[in-house]
């Protein structure tokens, strides 16, 4: 039977749960069952919403995860109590400092037992209480919709966030009427602090109309708002140049002639350079994170600054700003674009362009092929042979670095990355949760050979669903990014940075996925393009150069210009420009 959202009936608890997540939109939950969320599985034949069966519960958060950031969507993900609640702790954390909208439904012990330390009985709200937006928990099978209701107004709004629901398995297994229209939740009572006073957009046009030198700085909270057109509506009537953060790639064409590139600790050079020279900052939807400013003494300190969010908590937390405006990026830009005039910005854009001197002279695929694979030359030629049209979500470490020099972002959501936590393991499941909201879109995970070891069965839920998904595993045989700051800042001891892999291609065939290694650059794009053209997931285990470095590197605690540049007679620019 399907559900009967638009009339009073009832339903048991479990029956609520699936009931209310249609009502909510949901097509698709991530998953793991166990005996306190059983009651929920056994009703689940009833309502027309898709489970996929993960391998761990924290793929399923990561799925959840990637799912949200590719499609927009609150991602739901699902687990029993005890272990299969702290499994997803490491997701939750790794959404919450993403401002990732996500619904964890836990279940939980019978509330008769609650507190006695019963079998797999965990205090899984406590526990997450640090790393999510809110939680709750629901004893009553009345309370199941409308927390749930709730639970998704919550991570939906204002600085989007994860949100857990613990649900006891006797309130799944009790009855209640079912009437989703009145479980709505109230109407969002707006923050007295999200009003952005006429005099603060004066102020703010202001400063740009008399900056010699602006900049604006391109942060994950405008795609969470949809405000790339007036980001892109500033840029280009005040001239100002614009660099993103790692979250914030895809947010302005990578090919636009104002996209200066990615900024801070493996940021372009002339991007830091930029920001250190600029006399004024506009930060829109980013936080001033440390990656982003090294040390905060040194820190921009002839610039002053425009900073735009929607979370009044963020403003004057790590960098003072002459002018906030708090509120939703789009509609204070709204505001503040009538204000703002032509003006020539020539002088400073030139000035920049002087600034890149060397590193962006050589375009990568003109240099020559000494027999050597680079990680970079991978991700350029994957870059190439996708057109740059691909979804690509990336684990964290040396490739996501690269990743984000060398695969150019045209348009929002195509980078799906754990930025704030970054958590190893993201990748694979995050690729499987954003195939899963964007079925018509090329997918493809990059990891490492170290972080794909943690979540690697899930390539069994990739066989399982049958998901046309591509992997590019960057091989070298090291935790990278680990042996780099060992080579760095601990003389070269690489203390158990070496490490050991399967077979990555038996893997992969074991689990009925075609694969292939590549050792050469002259394999690369026609292995690409057979994974391209298959029909149904494929593996690539790229097998690059073992101690190569990402550059530039700024040491934690220096300086934003103070960056570590590759050394002269390096085979690789620091990164690459293509015209």
């Amino acid at each position: 039977m399907s559900s009967q959202i638009d009339q009073k009936t009832r339903l048991t608890g479990a029956e609520i749960i699936w009931a209310t997540l249609e009502g909510e939109g949901v097509r698709e939950v991530f998953g793991y069952p166990g005996g306190a969320i059983l009651p929920a599985y056994d009703a689940l034949r009833k309502f027309p919403i898709r489970h996929i069966l993960v391998r761990h519960e924290q793929g399923a958060v990561h799925m959840a995860d990637g799912y949200a950031r590719a499609s927009g969507r609150v991602g739901v993900a699902v687990a029993t109590s005890g272990p299969g609640a702290t499994n997803m702790v490491t997701g939750i954390a790794t959404a919450m400092l993403d401002s990732i909208p996500l619904v964890c439904i836990t279940g939980q012990v019978p509330s008769k037992v609650l507190g006695t330390d019963a079998f797999q009985e965990v205090d899984i709200t406590g526990i997450t209480l640090p790393v999510t937006k809110h939680n709750y928990v629901v004893t009553r099978a009345e309370d199941i919709a409308p927390v749930l209701r709730d639970a998704f107004r919550v991570a939906n709004s204002g600085r989007p966030g994860p949100v857990l629901v613990d649900i006891t398995k006797d309130a799944q297994q009790a009855t209640a009427e079912f009437d989703f229209a009145a479980a709505a939740p109230e109407k969002l009572r707006s923050h007295p602090m999200l009003h952005v006073a006429q005099q603060s957009i004066v102020d703010a046009a202001e400063l740009i109309r008399s900056a010699k030198r602006p900049l604006i700085l391109a942060g994950h909270g405008i795609i969470h708002s949809g405000a790339m057109e007036q980001v892109r509506a500033l840029a280009e009537r005040a001239q100002i140049p614009v660099a993103c953060t790692l979250l914030g790639l895809g947010s302005f064409p990578a090919s636009h002639e104002l996209n200066l590139g990615m900024m801070g600790m493996h940021g372009e050079s002339w991007v830091n350079h930029s920001i250190q020279e600029a006399d004024l900052l506009i930060a829109c939807g980013m936080r001033f994170d440390d990656r982003v400013t090294g040390s905060l003494a040194t820190y921009a300190t002839k610039a002053k600054k425009i900073h735009i969010d929607i979370d009044p908590s963020e403003i004057n937390k790590n960098v003072p700003v002459q002018v906030a405006l708090i509120g939703d990026l789009a509609r204070v830009l709204d505001q503040l674009l009538p204000l703002i005039r032509p003006r020539d910005g020539a002088a400073w854009i030139h000035a920049i362009n002087r600034m890149k001197g060397d590193a962006a002279v050589l375009d990568i695929k003109n240099l020559p092929d000494n027999g050597h694979l680079y990680a970079a030359h991978v991700i350029n030629d994957l870059w190439r042979a996708t057109s740059g049209d691909a979804v690509i979500a990336t684990d964290v470490g040396q490739h996501q670095m690269w990743e984000a020099q060398y695969y150019k972002h045209e348009e929002p959501r195509s980078l799906i990355t754990s930025g704030g936590l970054g958590t190893m393991g993201f990748a694979l499941p995050a690729a499987i949760g954003a195939k899963i909201a964007c079925p018509g879109k090329e997918v493809w995970a990059i990891a490492g050979d170290g972080g794909f070891q943690m979540t690697m069965p899930e390539l069994a839920t990739i066989a399982q669903e049958k998901l046309d998904i591509n992997i590019a595993i960057i091989n070298n045989g090291y935790l990278g990014m680990i042996r780099q700051w060992q080579e760095t800042f601990y003389e070269k001891n690489y203390e158990c940075s070496p490490i050991l892999s399967p077979d990555f291609v038996k893997l992969a065939e074991a689990f009925g996925i075609r694969a292939a290694a590549v050792r050469t650059r002259s394999e690369v794009m026609s292995v690409v393009e057979a994974a391209r053209t298959h029909k149904g997931p494929f593996l690539i285990n790229f097998l690059v150069e073992q101690e190569d470095t990402v550059y530039p590197m700024i040491v934690p605690g220096a300086a934003l210009h103070e960056m570590i540049r590759r050394p002269s007679g390096n085979p690789l620019v620091e990164t690459a420009s293509d015209a």
